[in-house]
């Protein structure tokens, strides 16, 4: 399960940058294309934050649409797999732009 080494990123980043303070929220970007499921994570993160900065912390997902640019027609196209068609020309040769992302977006700190 790759998700608990991506939790565990999660936590070492926020923990990085809290400033010693407790962490109440985190925002965090996943790609609709990164194969990261945000369940997975959830679950992961119960167990993975407790006794850290991030013990009882809300997780909030934001879900980055996939979105390609396809090469022989040059149209901004939404992909909902890895190897989308365009969906102007019908064309495969169609370059990812958005949709692998895994990120932290924003943390909230207490006072």
């Amino acid at each position: 399960m790759h998700e608990m080494s991506i939790t565990q990123g999660i936590i070492d980043i926020c923990e990085s940058h809290a400033g010693g303070r407790r962490v109440l929220a985190i925002d965090v970007e996943i790609g609709e294309l990164s194969s990261v499921v945000p369940d997975a994570v959830a679950f992961c993160f119960e167990a993975c934050s407790q006794g850290t900065l991030l013990q009882g912390a809300r997780l909030n997902f934001i879900r980055i649409p996939g979105r390609g640019r396809c090469l022989d027609c040059g149209a901004d196209t939404p992909l909902a797999a890895i190897f989308g068609a365009c969906q102007s020309c019908g064309g495969f040769r169609v370059t990812i732009v958005a949709g692998e992302e895994m990120r932290v977006r924003e943390i909230e700190v207490d006072e």
